[in-house]
Parts: C-alpha cells; structure tokens; sequence
C-alpha cells in the first residue's frame, strides 16, 4: 500500500529533521478525477516524490510548486482544469475531465510538523482520527491549533469513512476554508509511457505468475529500473503491438498511457487481436474521448471494451486500482461473473 497515508508517513517520520519537506493535499475535485479529496504526497529536497496526487500525470509540475514553498515557506494552492483549454491538464491530454484542487504546505518543526507525527503515532497503533487542513482564502493564512483529533475506533469519526469532507468555516476575520480528512490504517492482511500508477499493476500481476510485458513508445519512461518484476519491455511504435500480440498469444491488454493519443493509437491496432480481456483506464467520458480519436464507436469493437476498468471495490489508491483490474481481467479469462461467492454483497 505504497501510496497509503502510513506508508508515506513513514518514509518521512526518520527523516523529518533532514532537509526540506512540502506536504501535497487533493482538498477539492470537481468531476472525474484519479485521486479524490484527502488524497496526500510528500516531496523533500532531494528531489523524492512519495505518493501520487494524480494518475501521474501532474506530479511532475506540483514537484516544480513544491520546491519553491520550500524556499518561500508559504503555502500555496494550485488548481489543475482538465476541462479549460489554456490549463496545463487539458494541454497534456489527460481527458479526465476533472478539475482538481492541491494545497502544498511547508512540513518543518516551526510549523509542529503539521501534526503528522501525531497522525502517523496514531496510525502505528491501528487507531483513527480525523485531520483538519485551514485553506488559504483571499489572501489569508489559517492555521490551526489543533489539527488532529484521534479516535480509537472507526466508529467515532467525525465524518463518513467514505466522505472527505470539505466544509467553510464562517470566520470573517481569517476568511478560512478549512478540510477535513478520515485518517484510517492501512489494511493488516494475514500470513503506457511509464506512469507511477502501473508498478502496482506490474508488481501484483507479477506476483500471480502471470507473464508481464510493458509497452512504451518513449524508452526514457518504459525503463528496466522501473518495472524490475516485468517479463518484457517493448518501446517501439503503438503499430509494433499487433506482431508482439500476435507472436506471444497476448490474453489481455490495460491501457493506462494517461495520453488519449497513445490509447487510441493502441486501442486500433490491439482490435484486431482476439483478447480475452481489455481494459480502458479512465471514466466513461474519456472511453467516449479515446474512442473518438480512434474513429471507432462501441460496436465497432472486436471484444467488449471495460471501460472505467476494473469491478466496484471502492478502489481509492494505486494499489486497490491493480487490485480491481486483475480481478476483473482473471475473472473474464475464466468466463466468470466475478460476483460474491457466498452472495452476501448482492443487494
């Protein structure tokens, strides 16, 4: 669960002290979005990057805003518009069709780390608590004295588990927003051009055995170091896909470049491939983007395309996302209707 709120707490806690460190919050999303509200990452001088607040696709430029709230030591919010054709989102060809709303906060001892050291001592011990955030608003700063409030169990959360809530706090003098986060632990089990979304993908599909292969037309993305557990990496054209498929006997194929033009490019040479399974990341909005691009319509399709990929899990990370996917992918390969065994989900 590398983009859970305790794991990135703990690449942070032992290093607290050394260097400089911006706390990223998704506070506010309107439409579809890859990351929703409470969604968090941390970013340290080194250059480090734990977490994602996109599909990987805006990290790169939020990187850029952090360091210089490392050298100003304000806080900053940035607001990235899939929809406006002058935003950076719309100009990298997202599609989403969201509009997203970042914070990035200083993370020093002057500002009591936030409180993070709290919420990563209360997450240790598999408890919960809720995380205030003051918002900058019309040119005022708000900062809290308390930001969090623990609970011992889930129950006695102030919000919905399922609702990062975004509320105003009617103060004139300050002119605050102020957002509230559940802060829950990580689960305890027992016993495309390269985005940081597909290793979770790459590393569990591995874990299952399956033969893995990642396609990038750019080599600089579609690296060896970062998909060490993939079988093969091919970096040539969307048009090289057909052979590759072809000569390997491809079962399945997950689109996820976050480029409407490399899907659509990919999506018209792999429909020609009798596959088991394909998949379209993405909301519905963009299926209907990329398809258009393709010149193709739904009927036109070889095989039913899964697009938003993946079953209802209330998958919210990275990691969950993979999680869904291959489900869906394992269940369609064996023609299953991936429903609950026992029935009790059904309603």
């Amino acid at each position: 669960m590398a983009n859970h709120l305790m794991h990135l707490l703990a690449q942070w806690y032992p290093r607290r002290d050394e260097g400089d460190w911006v706390l990223g919050t998704v506070y506010k999303t309107r439409g579809p979005c890859y990351r929703k509200a409470g969604a968090m990452m941390l970013f340290n001088n080194l250059g480090e990057q734990f977490g994602m607040l996109s599909g990987g696709c805006l990290e790169s430029d939020i990187q850029r805003h952090a360091r210089r709230v490392m050298q100003s030591g304000d806080t900053v919010t940035l607001c990235y518009d899939s929809t406006d054709e002058d935003d950076l989102a719309f100009q990298l060809g997202i599609g989403c069709g969201g509009t997203v709303h970042i914070m990035l906060q200083p993370l020093t001892i002057e500002s009591n780390y936030l409180q993070l050291d709290r919420v990563y001592c209360q997450l240790k011990q598999r408890q919960c608590g809720t995380y205030y955030q003051g918002i900058p608003e019309k040119g005022f700063r708000h900062n809290l004295d308390n930001n969090f409030v623990p609970h011992p169990s889930p129950s006695e959360l102030a919000i919905p588990l399922t609702a990062d809530a975004l509320y105003r706090c009617r103060n004139t003098r300050r002119g605050s927003v102020l957002a509230r986060h559940a802060c829950l632990p990580a689960p305890a089990p027992v016993g495309g051009r390269w985005r940081p979304g597909c290793r979770p993908l790459v590393s569990l599909a591995h874990e299952l055995g399956w033969q893995v292969t990642v396609w990038d037309p750019r080599p600089a993305s579609g690296r060896r170091e970062f998909f060490l557990n993939a079988d093969s990496i091919i970096n040539g054209p969307p048009a090289s896909l057909h052979a590759f498929a072809v000569e390997k006997r491809v079962d399945a194929a997950v689109l996820m470049t976050h480029s409407i033009s490399l899907d659509s490019q990919a999506l018209t040479t792999l429909n020609s491939i009798p596959l088991s399974y394909w998949a379209l990341l993405g909301p519905p909005n963009r299926r209907a983007d990329v398809l258009n691009s393709a010149g193709l319509t739904l009927a036109d399709l070889r095989q039913p395309l899964s697009g938003p990929a993946g079953l209802d899990i209330g998958a919210d990370l990275p990691e969950t996302i993979a999680l869904s996917i291959l489900a869906e992918c394992h269940a369609a390969m064996k023609n299953r209707t991936a429903g609950s065994l026992s029935g009790i989900l059904v309603t």
